[in-house]
C-alpha cells in the first residue's frame, strides 16, 4: 500500500491482558502474533499476522486506565506526512490534542486527536512502521467509522485538516468519507473511500461519546459472533444487514468493542 496522507492505515488496542488477548483474538481471526520487546527484554507490543500479513497490533493497557474503569478500545490511526503540522492544524480548527506528538522508536511518530465533536482518532507518521499489509480480506481492517452527535462540526474540522470529502448515503444519517488522491497514490486502490461518519440520535444512549469504529472482514458474520461467544466475547448488536453487508458490533472478552462485517456482494467498501 502507498503512503497516503489522510488515509487509515492501522488499528491497534490496549488491553489488560495481552496473553488473553493474543489467545482471543488468534482464535478469532486467525491471526499470529509476533511480540516485541526492548533491548532490555521487556514487553512492548504484540503485532498481529493474517497469512503472513501484518494486519493489527495490540498493547498492555496502562494500569491508571484500568484503575480507572476504562474500558479497552480499538483505535484507528490515520497516515500522515508530519504529525507535528496536523497536531497544529487540529489546534487551529477547534480541535483537542488528546496525547502530544512523541516518537515510537524507529517505528514512527505519532499523537491522538480529538475532532470538536470528540471522536479521538490517532494520527501516524510513518517510519519504519508504515501500516497494515492487508485490508478488505477476512481477518482484516475494512472500513472507521465515526458515529457523532454533531456531523456538520467534524465535517468542518476533517475536510481542511485532512482534505477529507463526504458524500450522503440517500435515506440515511449516514456520510461516506472520501480521499480523492487515494487511488493516485496507490495503484492497488480501486475506489476512494475512506470510512463513514453516522449521525447518533435520540436511540443512542448518552453515556456513548462520539468515537471511532473500526470494522473487521468476516467471512460469515453469524459463525464469527458465534465463536467470539465461545472464546468469552459478547454481543453489543446482534447481526443485522445493511446495503453494505452483514454487521455486528461485539466486545473481547475483555470489553474491548469492534465490529465485524460480511461485506456484501454488492459493497463497495475499499
Amino acid at each position: 500500500m502507498a503512503y497516503v496522507q489522510g488515509l487509515f492505515s492501522w488499528t491497534d488496542i490496549a488491553v489488560p491482558d495481552t496473553e488473553a488477548g493474543k489467545d482471543f483474538y488468534t482464535q478469532l481471526f486467525g491471526w499470529t502474533a509476533a511480540d516485541q520487546y526492548d533491548p532490555e527484554g521487556n514487553y512492548i507490543y504484540t503485532l498481529f499476522f493474517k497469512d503472513g500479513k501484518m494486519a493489527a497490533g495490540m498493547g498492555k493497557q496502562p494500569p491508571e486506565l484500568q484503575a480507572q474503569g476504562m474500558p479497552p478500545m480499538w483505535n484507528s490511526y490515520i497516515n500522515v506526512e508530519s504529525v507535528d503540522d496536523i497536531v497544529a492544524a487540529t489546534e487551529a480548527n477547534g480541535g483537542t490534542v488528546v496525547m502530544p506528538a512523541m516518537d515510537v522508536m524507529a517505528s514512527g511518530r505519532m499523537a491522538f486527536i480529538a475532532d470538536p465533536s470528540g471522536g479521538v482518532v490517532g494520527l501516524w507518521q510513518a517510519g519504519e512502521h508504515r501500516g497494515a499489509d492487508i485490508f478488505n480480506a477476512p481477518g482484516a481492517m475494512s472500513w472507521n467509522e465515526l458515529a457523532t452527535r454533531d456531523v456538520e462540526a467534524a465535517q468542518a474540522f476533517f475536510g481542511p485538516v485532512l482534505g477529507w470529502e463526504f458524500e450522503k448515503v440517500e435515506g440515511m444519517e449516514y456520510w461516506t468519507i472520501h480521499l480523492r488522491h487515494k487511488v493516485e497514490g496507490d495503484g492497488d486502490a480501486d475506489d476512494d473511500f475512506n470510512g463513514g461518519m453516522i449521525a447518533m440520535d435520540e436511540n443512542w444512549p448518552d453515556e456513548i461519546p462520539a468515537h471511532w469504529m473500526v470494522y473487521f472482514n468476516v467471512e460469515d458474520t453469524d459463525r464469527a459472533v458465534a465463536k467470539l461467544q465461545e472464546l468469552g466475547g459478547n454481543i453489543s448488536v446482534p447481526p443485522f444487514d445493511t446495503s453494505a453487508g452483514r454487521i455486528s458490533v461485539v466486545n473481547d472478552s475483555q470489553g474491548g468493542t469492534f465490529s465485524v462485517i460480511a461485506p456484501s456482494q454488492a459493497s463497495t467498501e475499499g
